[in-house]
């Protein structure tokens, strides 16, 4: 049995979620978490910890059909190398449009962003920054809230 995910995990995933929640209600797409099939093809089929469809056409009443527009992992050290590897190729082939990582133990996320079928970056932020995202530009997050710090000092 897989162990369950790490509270720092939990936490960051609820943090998320709930700045996430609050946005997406004013636009037409829809958050989503794990254990959630998005179903890329027919041999790659995957569960990101967060994910946001804005192609309402891809949601079906079992699973996603097809990449989403933006896909949080939460690194833990055994799964640090697939997100930063191979998820990451996985979801440049099938387009997804953003695809952030946060890395609890280092209070940082690295973000790919789509630019001409392929992805561009890292761009990496720390918690003491915000992330704007590329997916949905009016979208900017205070990191230290994901990473459950207080504000820096300015």
């Amino acid at each position: 049995m897989t162990p369950a995910p790490t509270i720092a995990h939990q936490r960051i995933l609820r943090n998320t979620a709930r700045i996430l929640t609050v946005f997406f209600r004013e636009h037409p797409c829809e958050l989503f978490f794990a254990p959630t099939d998005v179903v890329l093809d027919t041999i790659n089929i995957v569960q990101p910890d967060l994910f946001v469809v804005c192609d309402p056409d891809k949601i079906t009443d079992a699973n996603i059909q097809g990449a989403p527009d933006l896909i949080v992992e939460i690194a833990s050290p055994s799964t640090k190398l697939m997100d930063k590897r191979d998820k990451k190729a996985l979801y440049e082939k099938f387009g997804v449009k953003e695809y952030a990582i946060f890395y609890p133990d280092d209070a940082l996320i690295e973000r790919f962003r789509m630019e001409g079928g392929k992805f561009e970056g890292p761009d990496v932020f720390n918690w003491d920054e915000s992330w704007i995202s590329f997916a949905f530009p009016d979208l900017e997050i205070s990191l230290w809230e994901i990473f459950g710090k207080g504000a820096p000092a300015r």
